[in-house]
């Protein structure tokens, strides 16, 4: 296992102007990759900015002024893809772009296919359509639209919503209740101007990283390296990473009402442990064994033996040190349900694992480690995740934490987790 996942070869290449340029090294795939960041606290003030500015920004270029233009140039760059967005980690709003093509081993040396992808990335960034030194009107009013669509869209994912709404009632009043994707109530006001200086000072501002993920040669690597020493910088910010804030003693619980036949119920907690502390490792076995696939307590037990769910799961957010367990039920058994579920939590308290338990555990992890390397954007996630949390991780020294833990250590940590919310989706009725 570790031979296979060590071998992508991972190296911090170039550090200038507050961009770190990342290298990952593989010959697995018959296409390379870059993806550029730039991380931002969440803040109300800019949240739906910045999430609106890669939007705007893919419709169109200086050279490719039309989102079919854009779509016909990849074409010519044997069926290229791009794509952009924001993710939440944490209490930090990432601004992705990335650029996959095919690599250059399978063209002719004389189509520069690596520079041609690099050039096109980089113009989508900083030669933007504009119209009278701003983003175009006409871009802006339909990307604020499709905005926001995306976030009253969000309720038809009813499982997602629940864990969402969950955590975010979890942290009320702090930067993480906010929805990545911004606020409906936010888009009014945002114009072509207000939105174009979001954008510079994006661009200028804020940390950025890229990696560099492929077969792509030592020359190659180095002329995107100098591509990118000519992008516009100023002086850069300073993004915080927040530490685990402790939950309230009172429990609080929150009821949402829509037009369902199945509860959603979603319990909130916080862990106190974040990526970057040593019993982080022992917190994912724990919450493997407590809701981490169809080997665990909740699986078994919530789903299977008492029949009271129709899914049952847990997740971590190991970015701002909570956990969600997350159930579909029949709206009667809600406390049903909620006994049954913290009667899991109360044997992991009392040592009561399963060997089958604790190994399953510990081969899913190996699985899910594995499949990290099938994918540029899963592993430039995973080295993303350890840049901004300065974790240092590897898959393989991940791996090889997780193997060390003990079952008192699950045990210990499952005395630092605090409930704070149950939230409950149900019927109108």
């Amino acid at each position: 296992m570790n031979e296979l996942i060590e071998r992508e070869e991972v190296s911090k290449i170039a550090s200038f102007n507050s961009i770190d340029v990342f290298s990952i090294k593989t010959e697995k795939f018959k296409t390379n990759a870059i993806h550029i960041f730039f991380n931002d606290n969440l803040s109300e003030e800019n949240v739906t900015k910045n999430a609106l500015v890669p939007a705007v920004l893919r419709r169109g270029t200086e050279n490719h002024p039309t989102f079919k233009d854009l779509a016909l140039y990849l074409e010519q760059l044997y069926g290229a893809s791009f794509d952009c967005g924001v993710v939440k980690k944490g209490e930090q709003q990432i601004i992705n772009f990335y650029i996959e093509y095919i690599s250059d081993r399978f063209v002719q040396k004389d189509e520069n296919i690596s520079e041609k992808a690099v050039d096109l990335l980089i113009e989508i960034l900083t030669r933007p359509v504009l119209e009278n030194g701003l983003f175009k009107p006409a871009y802006v009013e339909q990307e604020k639209e499709n905005l926001k669509d995306r976030i009253e869209g969000r309720i038809n994912d009813k499982v997602q919503y629940a864990v969402e709404r969950c955590l975010e009632e979890l942290c009320k009043g702090e930067p993480y209740e906010l929805y990545e994707y911004g606020k409906v109530e936010h888009l009014p006001n945002i114009t072509p101007e207000e939105l174009y200086r979001r954008y510079i000072y994006i661009i200028e501002t804020l940390p950025m990283r890229v990696f560099i993920s492929g077969d792509s040669s030592d020359g190659v690597i180095e002329g995107i390296v100098n591509k990118l020493k000519q992008f516009p910088r100023g002086e850069i910010k300073k993004v915080e990473i927040p530490k685990a804030k402790k939950q309230p003693e009172a429990i609080r619980e929150i009821t949402d009402r829509m037009n369902v036949n199945q509860g959603k119920l979603s319990l909130g907690f916080r862990t106190n442990i974040m990526a970057d502390d040593d019993n982080y490792y022992a917190l994912a076995v724990y919450n493997g064994i407590l809701g981490g696939g169809i080997h665990s307590k909740l699986f078994q037990n919530v789903r299977e033996k008492a029949s009271l769910a129709y899914y049952a799961f847990s997740r971590l957010d190991k970015f701002k040190g909570l956990m969600v367990i997350s159930s579909g039920i029949e709206i009667a058994n809600k406390n049903k349900a909620i006994d049954i579920i913290r009667e899991q939590m109360e044997d992991i308290k009392k040592g009561n694992i399963t060997d089958y338990e604790f190994d399953s555990t510990l081969k899913s992890f190996e699985t899910t480690l594995k499949s990290i390397a099938d994918s540029h954007t899963g592993m430039v996630d995973f080295y993303l995740s350890q840049v901004l949390y300065s974790t240092g991780d590897t898959p393989a020294s991940f791996i090889n934490k997780i193997k060390s833990v003990k079952k008192e250590d699950v045990i210990r940590v499952s005395n630092m987790i605090e409930p704070g919310v149950v939230y409950f989706l149900t019927s109108m009725e």
